[in-house]
């Protein structure tokens, strides 16, 4: 029995799922340093005097709660009359050129940086303006996405000899950038259609300490789970993290703390971390949004396995944390990628990244820990590079890059002799830096990721057409032949486009009758998109290969 197949309208004659697994659009627009919220500035701020405090405090909420401006002295750090400070925190949006799309998935990347800025976080990068966020942005604005980069709250004391006090500052800076994250998601969901967004279909892509960012995000959802026994200060009895002072887990409420609920949700649809690692695997819970994670498997700032997460700048342990190569198989294990990990995907990414499934490594530390086995989970892609000498040189982050002779990487970081300047301490730990390198690894991870999101997000459904039944596609799944089949004589049909999940054409040819046969025996087993061209516009639909 003939089974016909409804057709996908296409976006301005840009196929729905061609659109998101491959860069349809030419241009890029960027609205810049648009403000998005005014917090407690931790970085600048005194906290140590507490009338001091407590007199800041009044002020800057008296002047929220009046409809007043904070006053300016509160935003000055050289200003002495004013002990607390605040900050104003922008995003860059990133948006395709000449999309007429309305409902748009967003796209928040969270940068790295070790919540330090640049320089004194010991490295080149540690903002939205670095050259891997920016450029993922424009891919992914390019792939038809609505694409945010944040600036968030940093500051912490490294260096500070107590690894209690080093423990309680970095867990404070990642749960107020969370706090800043979630207000980002508030704001741009209560602004969804100036923005030309489907609020419901967002994605977190957390880079580095980003990744710490994104994948708490999406697991931290309970009181209890910030008071873990590795998260009590001993000094205390109680948890590091004191919502009275910072506010509760949607940050919302606390003394230091100025954000308020605006009535929209924070939930969003999935998560892809670029190294980082989950603070605790018991937070991963059934139901939590999707995950798909990609991770050096000899990071030696956060383990790919189970381990401790260490301070870049001085080497310095803080606190126990798990890496893709545990949590990514849990979130497999209770249905959270459900929507995308029974599909079937045989692009050469994918199967790049299973051939390292179940293969043992020769890992960064001393034996009895020489090793390490790779999870056979879905949805981990195991980053490899070659075993360094040296712990702290191995590569982490392959897919960042810098300018050699912009601001910082050209300043001195030890005196010496022989003098070190930033660019060369981070080729140390990333000897291949390039452009064209990290670009080569973004392309991996948005070929890995987008097929896999139009199933999270549903994509594939969206906008449906059926050229008043004119057009069927069929069989589906189909062996050696499909057949595009033409009933109404006024549509024309032109040409075909065959795509993997990564978006590459692997087939194409002209359709001239009013039924086309299509060889596809040569294909491998797995999904692919087809595009029908007509007079009247482009189409797409997804079909199996077997």
């Amino acid at each position: 029995m003939k089974k016909t197949l409804l057709l996908l309208l296409a976006f301005s004659s840009v196929a729905v799922a061609q659109r998101y697994t491959a860069e349809v659009f030419s241009q890029v627009n960027v609205n810049a340093n648009q403000p998005y919220a005014t917090n407690i500035d931790f970085l600048t701020s005194d906290l140590s005097d507490q009338a001091a405090v407590a007199s800041d405090i009044t002020a800057i909420k008296t002047a929220l709660a009046t409809g007043n401006p904070i006053p300016p002295s509160h935003f000055n750090p050289l200003d002495p009359s004013t002990k607390v400070k605040v900050t104003t925190l922008n995003m860059d949006v990133y948006t395709p050129v000449g999309d007429t799309a309305t409902n748009r998935p967003l796209a928040i990347y969270i940068h790295t940086g070790n919540f330090l800025p640049p320089g004194l976080n010991g490295g080149i990068n540690g903002s939205k303006n670095d050259s891997a966020a920016i450029v993922m942005c424009e891919k992914l604005a390019k792939r038809g996405f609505v694409a945010v980069a944040p600036n968030y709250r940093l500051g912490w004391n490294p260096l500070d000899p107590n690894q209690f006090v080093r423990r309680a500052q970095l867990l404070n800076a990642v749960y107020r950038a969370i706090h800043d994250i979630k207000e980002l998601v508030r704001v741009l969901k209560a602004d969804a259609s100036n923005l030309g967004i489907d609020p419901n279909r967002i994605v977190l892509f957390g880079e580095g300490s980003g990744g710490y960012v994104a994948l708490a995000y999406v697991t931290l959802d309970k009181w209890a789970e910030v008071e873990i026994p590795k998260f009590i200060n001993p000094a205390t009895s109680g948890s590091f993290v004191d919502s009275n002072l910072v506010g509760n887990i949607e940050g919302l409420n606390g003394l230091l703390n100025l954000y308020a609920d605006n009535g929209q949700s924070t939930d969003v649809s999935m998560c892809v971390n670029m190294g980082g690692a989950l603070a605790d695997i018991s937070w991963l819970e059934a139901g939590d949004a999707s995950m798909i994670s990609f991770q050096a498997v000899r990071d030696p700032f956060a383990p790919f396995g189970e381990g401790t997460v260490v301070v870049p700048t001085t080497q310095d342990d803080v606190v126990d944390v798990m890496g893709a190569n545990i949590f990514q198989a849990k979130a497999n294990a209770v249905g959270n990628n459900n929507a995308w990990i029974n599909n079937t995907y045989n692009d050469p990414i994918t199967l790049a990244a299973r051939a390292r499934y179940g293969v043992t490594y020769q890992y960064i530390f001393p034996a009895p820990f020489d090793t390490i086995t790779v999870a056979n989970a879905e949805g981990l892609f195991p980053v490899l590079q070659p075993l360094s000498a040296d712990l702290f040189n191995n590569v982490g982050a392959p897919w960042q890059w810098w300018d050699p002779n912009g601001p910082i990487a050209s300043d001195t970081l030890l005196a010496g002799p022989p003098v070190i300047t930033y660019h060369m301490a981070g080729l140390a730990g990333n000897p291949n830096m390039s452009p064209s390198f990290g670009r080569t690894y973004q392309d991996t991870i948005l070929g890995y990721v987008t097929p896999r999101l139009v199933y999270q997000m549903n994509l594939i459904s969206e906008e449906e057409f059926d050229f008043n039944s004119a057009v069927s596609m069929y069989p589906n799944p189909a062996n050696d032949v499909i057949t595009i089949e033409l009933s109404d004589a006024d549509l024309e049909l032109n040409s075909f486009e065959i795509m993997d999940n990564t978006g590459r054409v692997v087939m194409n040819g002209g359709l001239g009758e009013m039924t086309n046969r299509i060889a596809v025996e040569a294909l491998t087993p797995g999904v692919y998109f087809i595009t029908i061209k007509t007079d009247q516009g482009s189409a797409s639909s997804r079909f199996i290969k077997q």
